[in-house]
């Protein structure tokens, strides 16, 4: 399993968010390029990125602060918040970022999608974000009437590979990931899931890792030092 430390970012600062509210925010750096480095050098391969501000507004307020961690860490990155047009996936693809996450574009605009997915095959992410079994959009800010196991159904006829999944309720929380959720996703699709939301002790990595996912994501537990990242590295392997 790759696990993915996490910078959310807001106006060029490394941030947390508790369940997706703007509101109750923690700046915890200032240089997100620096942290990117200090996973590398704790062991990280790959990086996962969000553009907080993108993500309510559908634009690329932090597009250069996303370059910069690419461009200093050279880490697999992959980035979502805000990508709607495919004049923003180009743009980051041809930046160097190396794979781009749709998530209310994904919920609002199935032919945008496809051709996407189409052109540009597993450098296509979809992020599914879910509140009360639905799936929620703009920057959490809104829920769709998509349910969450039809959605996912639905990506996976129409070719997407990988899924990057929030249970928005453990986010930033620090209660533990839901596992029983990613053991029936793994189960019922044929898809790469990334577990996200609540990663928060060793024990956490080692439950998602038993159930052979692609991929999970360390957010504020890595930020408040309760899971030290090299020695989550090694319990996913």
């Amino acid at each position: 399993m790759i696990l993915f430390p996490a910078i959310d970012l807001y106006e060029g600062k490394a941030v947390r968010l508790l369940r997706g509210d703007y509101n109750r925010m923690t700046v915890y750096s200032e240089d997100p390029p620096a942290v990117a480095l200090d996973f590398k050098a704790q062991g990280a391969t790959h990086i996962h990125l969000v553009d907080l501000e993108g993500a309510k507004s559908g634009t690329t307020p932090n597009f250069e602060t996303v370059c910069a961690v690419k461009e200093k860490s050279g880490l697999f990155c992959e980035i979502g918040g805000g990508v709607r047009s495919m004049e923003t996936v180009e743009r980051y693809l041809a930046a160097g970022i190396d794979r781009v996450i749709l998530g209310t574009a994904a919920v609002q605009d199935e032919a945008f999608l496809c051709d996407c997915a189409a052109k540009y095959g597993d450098r296509i992410a979809v992020g599914v974000d879910l509140k009360d079994g639905f799936v929620a959009i703009k920057g959490w800010l809104e829920t769709s009437d998509r349910d969450a196991f039809s959605f996912c159904g639905r990506m996976q006829q129409l070719g997407v590979r990988t899924l990057i999944c929030t249970d928005i309720s453990k986010d930033g929380a620090m209660q533990g990931a839901n596992v029983a959720l990613y053991r029936e996703l793994s189960e019922r699709f044929s898809l790469q899931i990334e577990a996200s939301g609540g990663v928060s002790s060793l024990e956490d990595v080692r439950r998602l890792r038993a159930l052979d996912l692609y991929g999970a994501i360390i957010g504020k537990a890595y930020y408040t030092g309760a899971i030290n990242l090299k020695e989550a590295l090694e319990a996913a392997k």
